[in-house]
């Protein structure tokens, strides 16, 4: 029988500090590319917004440097994205001395479905949820009202947080899959849960969607059920 290694505590910090520096190496150098992209990235950013403004309305610049800025949070947040396949590969790096012989060489497939996630939560939130938001919003001005002139520092920061989190929810099937491997939880455990789990579901679509209307709750709640019915299935196919 192959006998196996084992890494000490301080081998896994040291493996930790060079996952984490190779990974900001990786961002750098994509923000670095996306910096002469900016302008055309920051169009993108605000197309959901600018749908929705009526004449009049606008995004205004309060500070001197604000551009400037935005314009370097913007090549940050694209080099995050476009380095996300790389930042997985490092992160599975980290985690794979904990899997089996036969887990380790699966590393194509956690990086493939990690970014498909992870950018499929982003767009999502792109497409379906911002638009909306904005929508409700901008008429909650008119209601009172009040014409709108939005800061760009204010839009951004919403608009990163957003988009963040819907794709770091997304990845719940991969947060199962190295649960299930962990032995923390597994397919029967979810399955009990399920009722319990559709009443959470529903309440964070409630704090999440901007209009309180049934209609943009179950558009949120509905990929939130359906990551969860995969997760299970995750859960029973790699249960031990």
């Amino acid at each position: 029988m192959a006998s196996e290694t084992y890494m000490t505590f301080t081998e896994h910090l040291e493996e930790l500090r060079w996952c984490l520096l190779k990974s900001l190496a990786a961002i750098t150098v994509a923000s670095g590319a996306c910096y002469f992209f900016s302008d055309l990235i920051f169009g993108f950013i605000v197309a959901p917004l600018r749908q929705n403004l009526q004449p009049g309305q606008s995004l205004i610049g309060t500070g001197v440097t604000e551009a400037f800025f935005i314009e370097i949070k913007v090549a940050l947040a694209a080099g995050v994205l476009f380095s996300c396949p790389f930042i997985f590969y490092q992160i599975w790096r980290f985690i794979a001395p904990g899997l089996s012989g036969s887990e380790k060489k699966r590393v194509l497939p956690f990086v493939l479905f990690a970014t498909l996630f992870f950018v499929g939560g982003a767009y999502f939130c792109y497409r379906i949820v911002l638009p909306v938001a904005f929508q409700y919003f901008i008429e909650q001005y008119g209601t009172m009202g009040v014409t709108p002139a939005i800061r760009i520092g204010d839009y951004f920061s919403f608009f990163f947080r957003m988009v963040l989190a819907f794709g770091v929810t997304f990845e719940l099937p991969v947060f199962t899959f190295f649960l299930v491997r962990l032995g923390i939880w597994d397919y029967r455990f979810m399955l009990r849960s399920f009722r319990y789990a559709i009443v959470a579901i529903f309440i964070i679509a409630a704090v999440l969607t901007p209009t309180p209307d049934i209609i943009n709750q179950c558009l949120l709640a509905l990929p939130m059920l359906l990551l969860y019915v995969a997760s299970i299935g995750v859960a029973y196919v790699w249960r031990r």
